[in-house]
């Protein structure tokens, strides 16, 4: 029989609805039978007793609101009820102990990876075209027109072949082609550098106008990107005066590689003169140097070589039941075999900072963490916002109250391990084992940062659907619940709504979403995102984005 409802830890005075429940109806759980008091939503929560103003409301086992008023057993939590409140915490912390995966499945296991000459092992083979300047966002553009067709990159064929179909059949008195457009089908293009999985160009609006701040959080960004084991060589456009200058970035570029293996073009605008001389340049430079990536082939890497992002993006209710803790199966699976995992989003930390600090290996990150933490809601707070401002309309119609209980379940996904280290933002990741990463909640935001850190592969958790991706790593999407992955099929790789009705265990789910993680960073399955070209690339401008 169907789950109805879950109680996610003994403590918990909230039960979670797995089905939409009916004013009138009465739930048995354990024993215990509660009347439903008034219609509750399916992902949404409702009290287990009556609370008074002010009462504690507690999910996970931790604290993850307040009454606001009076709540009657058996009726919902809903924001007219409940405000967010959390758990303080302090640097003592209790003794932690971590219980290892079985990983002998995969004792000895590799994959198909890159190796660098600087030592790096990369799940994809990238060259890289990016500016410093918002600028030189044209000269990006131009090139990708000029580049992603002729190479064979391009993967919008289909809407060009459908515009035009369109435009032909009119031009001939017809209906526009309406009639016939099921039929027309675009034919993939050969790769003129087979070894080279495509050339990506991205495009931002920072580098000039801002604080010296941001150009320097620019240049470390970008520094990360050129400098990622994804990515073969680069490409760099400069108008010339802008904040994040050409020496800029070449100084955070040395101080991750010293002696730099990785080839780096350089176009400074203003000192070419002409428009068209420089971009002939560019794009005949850019060619040579993708002769030289096209020489890189896969091998067999040890798994120790994973260094896996997770990030959860268009939330729901079932988030932190099923796809947030099977992702935090599986990257304690990654560290048991000697990689490393990342998880970032700290205002969705809020209300389990003790539980990290309990699981930190040294003093020192702690300190560190605690400060981080600290000092973002500083900043949040400098411009107006709160932590408690996360959660979006999307994550409370589908029963995230609060940003705890949000913080609670979003937390899961990055596993159960000790962490290793902690890292500020553009910081590289240099450890194995878990590290906590200071990035914002926003997808896109963070998932830049997991990528300049250094994730060869990121999970992405959604129960509300999102296509978000990455230029340069690829990006596995984890739905909450089966109706999701049945209904943007096109963007979903694996469902983990299974969970949610009990019809399969994190146990088993996370064995194979293990080896789709293996598939992915052998290069024998293409994510949704990369299919779809979903380029997603956006610097954090701090203290200005939860």
């Amino acid at each position: 029989m169907k789950r109805r409802v879950l109680k996610i830890h003994p403590d918990d005075n909230l039960i979670v609805a797995l089905d939409n429940l009916q004013m009138g109806e009465t739930i048995e759980l354990d024993g215990i039978y509660y009347p439903i008091k008034e219609n509750i939503k399916a992902k949404h929560k409702f009290a287990t007793l009556d609370f008074a103003e002010g009462d504690t409301l507690i999910q996970y086992g931790i604290t993850v609101g307040k009454a606001i008023n009076a709540i009657t057993r058996g009726t919902a939590i809903t924001t007219d009820n409940t405000r967010h409140s959390s758990q303080t915490y302090g640097e003592d912390s209790q003794a932690y102990e971590w219980k290892k995966p079985d990983v002998s499945k995969w004792q000895g296991a590799s994959f198909q990876g890159i190796r660098r000459e600087n030592g790096q092992v990369g799940t994809a083979n990238y060259w890289l075209v990016v500016p410093l300047v918002f600028c030189q966002n044209r000269n990006v553009e131009q090139m990708k027109t000029a580049l992603q067709d002729a190479l064979g990159y391009s993967n919008e064929t289909h809407y060009i072949d459908l515009a035009r179909t369109l435009v032909n059949n009119y031009q001939a008195g017809s209906n526009g082609g309406l009639n016939s457009l099921a039929n027309s089908i675009s034919m993939p293009k050969s790769l003129v550098f087979p070894n080279v999985d495509g050339v990506k160009f991205l495009t931002h609006s920072a580098g000039c106008g801002g604080t010296r701040e941001d150009a320097l959080a620019l240049c470390k960004l970008l520094a990360g990107y050129i400098h990622h084991p994804n990515v073969a060589g680069a490409t760099v456009f400069s108008l010339g005066c802008q904040n994040a200058q050409m020496s800029l970035l070449k100084e955070e570029l040395a101080k991750l590689e010293p002696n730099t293996k990785t080839p780096v073009l350089w176009f400074e605008q203003q000192a070419y003169g002409e428009e068209r001389s420089m971009m002939d340049a560019a794009i005949k430079e850019t060619f040579k140097g993708l002769t030289k990536a096209n020489t890189y082939q896969r091998e067999a890497v040890p798994l120790s070589a994973l260094k896996i992002g997770v990030e959860c993006g268009g939330s729901d209710g079932f988030s932190g039941l099923s796809a947030n803790p099977l992702i935090g199966r599986v990257v304690d699976k990654a560290v048991a075999l000697g990689g490393a995992s990342i998880l970032g989003e700290f205002p969705e930390l809020c209300g389990v900072e003790q539980n990290m600090l309990d699981r930190c290996t040294r003093p020192e990150l702690k300190s560190r963490f605690s400060g981080l933490m600290k000092a973002y809601e500083a900043h949040a707070l400098a411009a107006g916002a709160s932590f408690d401002m996360n959660p979006s309309p999307g994550n409370i119609r589908d029963g995230l109250i609060t940003d705890a209980m949000k913080s609670a379940g979003a937390a899961l996904k990055g596993g159960a391990a000790p962490v290793s280290d902690v890292l500020d933002y553009t910081e590289v990741v240099t450890q194995a084992g878990l590290n906590l990463l200071c990035t914002p909640g926003n997808d896109v935001e963070s998932t830049t940062a997991l990528a300049a850190s250094g994730a060869n592969l990121i999970l992405f958790s959604t129960g509300l659907g999102t296509p978000t991706g990455n230029p340069i790593v690829p990006v596995l999407k984890i739905s909450s619940n089966s109706t999701i992955a049945e209904r943007m099929p096109d963007i979903i790789d694996f469902d983990a709504g299974s969970i949610v009705t009990g019809e399969n265990t994190l146990d088993v789910l996370s064995n194979d979403l293990f080896e789709l993680c293996l598939e992915t960073v052998s290069g024998t399955y293409a994510t949704k995102a990369k299919r779809l070209g979903q380029d997603d690339f956006i610097p954090w401008k701090r203290g200005v984005s939860l």
